[in-house]
C-alpha cells in the first residue's frame, strides 16, 4: 500500500476527536489493532494485537471497520469445527489469522477496478477479517448503507440477515397465508426469518427455548413453542414450509411435520458430528427429495451484495430490523465468542471498533 499509504489511510478517515483508533506507521507500512488467531479452538486462542492494513487487490475496497456482527459462522470458523471447516480455510491454522465476516465502515480505499464504490462511501458487507480496525472487502459482497440505519445495527444484517432472506424468499418461497415453522426463532438467522416471513403474509411459528419466547413474539412470530416442553415436529400440526436452522431433528420427524407437498429447507452446519456437521443430513435431504411428494432441500449461502440490497429494502420499510441484543468492544470479542456458544445471545450481538458513538459490554437498547 503506497501513496503514503494511502493519505495515512485518508486521514484515518477524516479523524473525529472522539474517535479512538491506534492506526501507527512503522517502518513496513501502516498498522491497526485487530483480533487475531494462530490456531483453531475456543475463545481463548484469540488475542487482540498489532498487524499490518491489508491492501486491497484489483476488485476490492479497504475498509475503515466501525463495527461488526458476530455469527455461528465465526464461531465455527474461529474453532475449526466441524473437521470438514480445516478442510477448506486451513488444515492446522486458518489461512486468514483474523476473524470476523460481517462489517459496516468506511470505504478508504479502492482497487483498480472497482466501480461502484470511492473513498468516503458508507458501506455494509462481507469482509475478510472483520475484527479488525481496517479490512477489505470484495466489491460483489458490499453495498452502501442506507442514511437511517445506525451502524450497529446495519454490522450485523449481512451474513444471519442475507442467509435468512434467501432460506424464506429463495429456497422456501414463502408467500402469503402459508404456515411457516422456523426452529431456531431467537438466534442470528432466525430472528430474521420469522421477520421476513411475516413481511410475505406467512402465518408463522417460532421455535426457541422459554427464556427468549417473548422475544421471538416481539419479532411478529403469530405463534411459539418452547422446544424444552413441546415436540415441534410431533406431527399433531403440520406446515407448508420447515426452516430448521437448529439443526436438532431427524428427516423422518421433520417429514412428518410437513404437509404432503410441503418444503424444508435446512439451513446451515449444525448438529451433526465433529468430522462433517450436519451435511450429512444435508445431503441425504437432497438425495431423498427427487423420490418423495416434498421437498426437502438445503443450500449453501451466497454473499452477493443482491441478496443484502433485497433484504436492506425490507429493513428501510420498517419491515424487518436487526434484533440486537448486546455490544462488545473489540478486546471483547472472545466474551463475545462464549456469549454466543452459550446461548445467552438473543437475535444479534455486535462488535464496536471505530464507532465511538455506541455504548459497549452491556445489552443493547432495541
Amino acid at each position: 500500500m503506497n501513496e503514503e499509504n494511502i493519505k495515512m489511510l485518508q486521514e484515518a478517515t477524516h479523524r473525529s476527536p472522539s474517535t479512538t483508533t491506534t492506526t501507527t506507521t512503522t517502518a513496513t507500512g501502516v498498522t491497526m489493532t485487530a483480533v487475531t488467531q494462530d490456531r483453531y479452538g475456543d475463545s481463548s486462542v484469540l488475542r487482540t494485537t498489532t498487524v499490518a492494513v491489508p491492501t486491497p487487490g484489483p476488485d476490492q475496497v479497504l475498509v475503515r471497520v466501525h463495527a461488526a456482527g458476530i455469527d455461528r459462522g465465526t464461531e465455527h470458523l474461529v474453532s475449526g469445527t466441524p473437521y470438514l471447516v480445516r478442510a477448506m480455510f486451513g488444515l492446522r491454522r486458518p489461512r486468514q489469522p483474523i476473524p470476523g465476516m460481517d462489517m459496516a465502515g468506511t470505504v478508504v480505499a479502492s482497487g483498480s477496478e472497482v466501480t461502484r464504490f470511492a473513498p468516503g462511501d458508507e458501506v455494509v458487507g462481507v469482509a475478510s477479517g472483520s475484527f479488525a480496525e481496517y479490512a477489505v472487502a470484495d466489491e460483489s459482497k458490499v453495498t452502501l448503507r442506507p442514511d437511517p440505519l445506525p451502524v450497529i445495527e446495519a454490522a450485523v444484517v449481512p451474513i444471519s440477515g442475507s442467509t435468512a432472506h434467501q432460506a424464506v424468499v429463495t429456497h422456501g418461497a414463502v408467500s402469503a397465508g402459508d404456515n411457516v415453522l422456523i426452529l431456531g426463532a431467537s438466534g442470528g438467522v432466525g430472528s430474521y426469518a420469522v421477520q421476513i416471513a411475516k413481511a410475505r403474509g406467512a402465518i408463522v411459528t417460532g421455535v426457541a427455548s422459554g427464556p427468549k419466547l417473548d422475544m421471538v413474539r416481539s419479532l411478529g412470530a403469530d405463534h411459539v413453542i418452547d422446544y424444552r416442553s413441546a415436540d415441534p415436529v410431533d406431527g399433531t400440526r403440520r406446515y407448508d414450509i420447515i426452516i430448521d436452522i437448529g439443526g436438532r431433528n431427524r428427516l423422518s420427524k421433520l417429514r412428518r411435520a410437513l404437509t404432503d407437498d410441503g418444503t424444508l429447507v435446512i439451513v446451515g452446519g449444525e448438529g451433526g458430528d465433529t468430522i462433517t456437521g450436519g451435511i450429512g443430513r444435508q445431503l441425504r435431504a437432497a438425495a431423498m427429495s427427487p423420490f418423495v411428494s416434498q421437498r426437502l432441500t438445503f443450500f449453501i449461502a451466497s454473499e452477493d451484495h443482491r441478496h443484502l440490497d433485497e433484504l436492506l429494502t425490507l429493513v428501510a420499510s420498517g419491515k424487518v430490523r436487526p434484533r440486537l441484543d448486546r455490544t462488545y468492544r473489540l478486546s471483547q470479542v472472545p466474551d463475545a465468542l462464549d456469549d454466543l456458544a452459550a446461548g445467552r445471545i438473543a437475535g444479534k450481538a455486535v462488535i464496536t471498533i471505530t464507532d465511538p458513538s455506541v455504548p459497549t459490554n452491556e445489552r443493547a437498547r432495541s
